[in-house]
């Protein structure tokens, strides 16, 4: 499908957001500004779906488990089933807090004109991100957008520069944390399973263990995040749960420990009736993990379509609260055409525009298998949990980007000792390229014959030194990824604040 023809359809897509959207308004003499923020909002949703669903699917893809196609059907699908079943009702009109709703002087239409730049703001950003292959958090973008919007309104003083330093936190926790447990749990699977003289014996116990704590760690993060906008309908029909405003670490875990039981039981005699057929190798290992991958990609998109939609709703929804009651308000209704425009606009963008991205995590910062890829999927999952337990600031892409980045350099790591090896080898030819220079050197002139054989001779010692220094140059993780990516992670909040600034002068200029 030709570029041309993709934008085409983001734009079809938009402009029937925008459309509905002016059918709403009647005769609200600033219905202009709703049908602009559909506009945007469904520009958003798009670049969501093209850049952060790729975390939830590229893991899965760059270990061979899924298809490009398999993957944006699966993302697709549960993106918005997600966004639109768990979604939630309501939303906070000022994303994190972050800035005082005193900025806006208590005028809907300079709120309007805020969350309008917000939202463009976010979605430019995120589309340059997605160009330049540079997955980036969708969260922060948005945090940028209201932020440089709302100092264009109020100052500097209206922010909370508390919750800023916390999200400024994240850029390090998030990937860190996300790392160290993705190696932790390859380096388990190596040592308890890959480095066994019985590898098969050895998959028999750990797969149905490791499944089953992949599946407690899954419906522990998808009670905690996909269901918490829900929860209270959910306790409504299930009375005998929690009625707590949204569920619990508690009954997380207690969800989470009897699916990972039942998951247990249930994979244990697959496993065993599998491996009878699989060769002693890890090649064929990595095929007891494929089918939890697919699962795990599923309930990634499930959760972050009911979590994340609200980065292009949420803006959309207050715009839309602001017009209709004519003030600000610090929460708003989502109704459902606007949830819609956000579950339905992450499917539209993935689908056109998310192969890119994911490539870029799957195959593109370092080689992934299924054990691998499983690995990351854990991490994507359990850090999530922990960290909204401890109260840490963190970010899903940096999580997931960050897993990656920790199985890269695990491998590097438990390769030092290959390493050190290619080191003696090109010490041992560069001695030999030594010598043939010297001999080279003092051939006399007159011996053709002879130096025509150590010119040979020097040209091939130069090629095998080449090619062992090539090799140990060769770093499990590109380094040139991790550089892009992380200067992508740390001026998205300023540049969309300041894209978000400019949007927002450019559109109060505009309507004076």
């Amino acid at each position: 499908m030709g570029n041309i023809f993709k934008v085409i359809l983001g734009a079809i897509f938009a402009i029937a957001a925008a459309y509905y959207a002016n059918t709403l308004m009647g005769n609200n003499p600033n219905g202009t500004f709703l049908v602009v923020a559909a506009l945007f909002g469904a520009y958003m949703a798009m670049n969501i779906g093209a850049n952060d669903v790729a975390n939830n699917v590229g893991p899965a893809v760059g270990a061979g488990a899924l298809t490009i196609g398999g993957a944006i059907i699966i993302a697709s699908i549960f993106e918005a089933g997600g966004a639109l079943i768990a979604g939630g009702d309501v939303v906070g009109t000022i994303k994190k807090g972050i800035i005082a709703p005193t900025a806006f002087g208590n005028d809907p239409m300079i709120f309007v004109y805020a969350m309008s730049a917000a939202l463009l703001a976010a979605a430019l950003w995120l589309n340059l991100a997605t160009w330049l292959k540079a997955p980036v958090s969708t969260t922060h973008s948005i945090v940028g957008g209201v932020l440089g919007a709302g100092v264009a309104a109020g100052g500097l003083a209206v922010v909370s520069w508390g919750t800023m330093g916390k999200i400024v936190a994240s850029w390090i926790i998030s990937p860190v944390l996300g790392g160290a447990i993705a190696a932790s749990f390859l380096y388990i699977i190596k040592t308890t399973m890959i480095n066994k003289e019985d590898k098969i014996a050895a998959a028999k116990k750990i797969v149905p263990i490791l499944v089953a704590i992949m599946s407690a760690a899954f419906i522990t993060y998808l009670t905690l995040k996909g269901l918490k906008h829900v929860w209270k309908d959910i306790t409504e029909v299930l009375s005998f749960l929690p009625h707590t405003k949204k569920p619990t670490i508690g009954v997380g875990l207690t969800f989470g420990l009897i699916g990972g039981v039942i998951t247990f039981f249930i994979v244990k005699p697959r496993v065993a009736s599998k491996v009878a057929g699989l060769e002693n190798n890890r090649a064929d290992l990595n095929k007891l993990f494929t089918i939890p991958l697919i699962f795990a990609a599923a309930l990634l998109s499930f959760a972050h379509g009911a979590n994340d939609v609200a980065n292009a709703v949420g803006p959309l929804a207050a715009v839309n609260d602001a017009l209709t009651h004519l003030t600000v308000s610090k929460k708003a209704a989502i109704p459902l055409w606007v949830m819609v425009i956000g579950g339905l606009g992450i499917a539209v963008g993935l689908s056109l525009f998310g192969p890119r991205l994911i490539k870029t995590v799957g195959s593109e910062i370092t080689e992934l298998d299924q054990m691998r890829a499983f690995s990351i999927m854990m991490a994507a999952a359990i850090t999530v949990v922990i960290a909204s337990q401890l109260g840490l600031p963190v970010s899903s892409t940096h999580i997931a980007v960050g897993a990656v980045f920790g199985v890269g350099f695990l491998r590097e790591w438990l390769d030092s000792k290959n390493m050190q090896e290619k080191q003696e080898a090109l010490y041992k030819e560069v001695e030999k390229l030594k010598a043939l220079k010297a001999q080279l050197k003092a051939c006399p002139d007159e011996e053709a014959a002879k130096k025509l054989e150590l010119i040979n001779a020097h040209k091939n010692q130069k090629r095998v030194v080449k090619k062992i220094k090539k090799a140990i140059r060769e770093n499990y993780v590109k380094r040139g990824m991790v550089k892009k990516i992380i200067a992508a992670w740390i001026i998205t909040v300023p540049a969309a604040a300041a894209l978000s600034a400019i949007i927002f002068f450019v559109i109060k200029g505009l309507a004076a």
